[in-house]
């Protein structure tokens, strides 16, 4: 069985996940996608619920078995990636997967999943706004921050690849445009 799928990719601290979780407040009949990643946990993540999180070596086991739909080694020894067995779990469900992924994991899920898929891509208003949107957020050092900002420049150059591009200047109307792209979507 394959159903619809959402993608809300972003350069880190654009505000995805904030437009994501608007939109499992919808009552879309959307379920989230839980991503795996190599990653340590943050804050009050909650491994199954947040992430999958697995050392390095497991996640390259589930590579070499084929359990992913798409990964990426995001940074060194940072792997992120959508596992079969979530998108079988949703669909069994009876919902769409809606997806917060990193824009090159969106762009792979975009390629497979083809019209069954909408790929949305959330363009901060400016470099320096996401700059100071990391900062504010403080859960970075400065060299990591640093080191986001050179990847979201690259990604940046990368939107023209998905279906739309919301700029999120207010957030209250980033969230609203992108529940009004996906409920047309999904009622299609």
């Amino acid at each position: 069985m394959e159903g619809k799928l959402v993608i809300i990719s972003a350069p880190s601290g654009a505000g995805k996940t904030t437009i994501v979780k608007h939109l499992l407040d919808s009552g879309l009949n959307l379920s989230f996608s839980v991503s795996a990643t190599s990653r340590a946990i943050r804050g009050n993540e909650t491994d199954g619920e947040d992430y999958f999180f697995l050392t390095v070596q497991e996640f390259k086991k589930k590579i070499k078995n084929d359990e992913f739909v798409e990964w990426e080694e995001v940074y060194k020894d940072h792997f992120y990636g959508t596992l079969k067995s979530e998108l079988e779990r949703i669909w069994a469900n009876g919902n769409s997967v809606l997806f917060d992924v990193d824009v090159k994991g969106g762009i792979s899920l975009k390629d497979k999943f083809g019209t069954n898929a909408i790929a949305i891509f959330i363009m901060p208003p400016s470099v320096v706004e996401l700059e100071n949107r990391l900062v504010k957020r403080g859960t970075d050092t400065v060299d990591k921050i640093r080191i986001r900002i050179e990847k979201a420049k690259d990604e940046l150059k990368l939107a023209n690849q998905f279906d739309t591009v919301i700029v999120n200047h207010q957030l209250d109307k980033a969230k609203e445009e992108t529940l009004k792209i996906v409920s047309s979507f999904l009622g299609r």
